[in-house]
């Protein structure tokens, strides 16, 4: 059995919600221990609303409930971060201070401490104590000020952009690049991950715009954001065809496709959309695809879930995974996206139920059962 890539992390996972619980789930899929540290009275929204999303996203780790406003609960994390090195929190700035948990104090009782904070606009700045949510962090990172249509706006989209490729993504690369940092020097660090910060970064191509030529990214100007024949267009059947066939060689085939002259040359791009789109409608999506389906385009269906699970492709990647439930079912759940040929992650068990490895963990860092019935009767858990 191949070994995990990152089998001898140990990481304290004080997150709730999505962004931090996803940073985690990625870096337990590639072995790191997770433990979780869930406060009793403190509820999860994520396990109230979606219980699947939130077995998906603790897949793999561990649980235990500490109760942080107790001096005792304070001192077990102290003792915890002698072995997982790693922490990663979502509070808002200054509430791990006030609970004498901050980078600052743990440092001292562990140097090669790594510390992960992940906040909606950073530790400083005067929106840092600001509550946010991901549309808003889109919002305020100029994205959705040119994506959408001039018409409607901006879209309300099914993902979660800042959380995730704003704040999770990078708070794995900003975990991994201390990991490797510690290893150089022996140093730990603390690691200010914002997900406004995470999300302005991924504006490069249309940014540069402004920052370059001092022009404002608009709705519907740009190559890629619906000034262009580059977009979705509705079929006959109410389904959609994605057709991304910019580059000179996709392009004469979508001409030959459409019927339309090799010489056809473009004069005005959204006059040349609302053509594609009117040769689009008059098919259904089944007719489509089975003209593109045999050439290499850039054009592909917008599919269902449903499909999408079904498809040849994702069936070929292992993209469909079953994880085993405590009742002895499995659920179905999406894999770990990266491929390694000398490693591979694991899959253990969907999110554990809250606080169940309690004496477990304890007992992994020396406490005797008389010292664990003293902090279950002082509230700790």
């Amino acid at each position: 059995m191949s070994i995990p890539p990152l089998n001898d992390l140990k990481i304290l996972d004080f997150s709730t919600l999505l962004p931090g619980p996803y940073a985690t789930m990625i870096l337990g899929d590639l072995g790191a221990d997770i433990l979780r540290i869930e406060a009793p009275t403190r509820s999860d929204l994520l396990r109230e609303a979606h219980i699947g999303a939130y077995e998906a996203l603790n897949r793999n780790k561990r649980c235990i409930h500490l109760n942080l406003k107790i001096p005792a609960a304070i001192e077990v994390v102290k003792r915890l971060i002698q072995k997982y090195d790693i922490i990663i929190e979502q509070f808002r700035p200054g509430v791990m201070k006030s609970l004498g948990l901050d980078y600052e104090t743990l440092q001292q009782e562990n140097p090669r401490l790594i510390y992960c904070s992940l906040t909606g606009y950073g530790q400083n700045g005067p929106l840092a104590n600001r509550a946010g949510h991901d549309l808003n962090f889109m919002a305020l990172s100029g994205m959705n000020s040119f994506s959408g249509t001039q018409e409607q706006g901006p879209p309300v989209l099914g993902i979660q952009v800042g959380d995730v490729a704003g704040g999770s993504m990078f708070s794995v690369i900003g975990i991994l690049s201390a990991v490797i940092h510690r290893e150089k020097t022996g140093e730990g660090q603390h690691v200010d991950v914002s997900m406004l910060d995470g999300t302005m970064a991924q504006t490069l191509v249309s940014a540069v715009e402004w920052l370059v030529d001092q022009q404002n990214p608009d709705y519907e100007t740009g190559l890629l954001n619906g000034g262009s024949y580059y977009n979705n267009y509705r079929t006959k059947d109410g389904r959609y065809l994605a057709i991304a066939a910019i580059e000179p060689k996709f392009f004469k085939i979508l001409l030959k496709v459409l019927e339309l002259p090799e010489s056809f040359e473009i004069t005005d791009q959204i006059a040349f959309r609302d053509l594609v789109r009117q040769k689009i409608a008059a098919k259904t999506l089944k007719e489509w695809m089975t003209i593109f389906e045999p050439l290499d385009a850039c054009v592909e269906p917008v599919l269902t879930m449903e499909e999408v699970e079904q498809h040849p492709q994702v069936q070929a990647r292992n993209m469909i995974i079953q994880m085993k439930k405590p009742d002895g079912t499995t659920q179905k759940q999406l894999a770990h996206p990266v491929k390694f040929s000398k490693s591979s992650p694991v899959y253990k068990h969907v999110a554990p139920v809250p606080g169940e490895h309690n004496e477990e963990i304890l007992q992994e860092h020396g406490y005797s059962q008389d010292e664990i019935k003293k902090l279950q009767d002082l509230g700790v858990f």
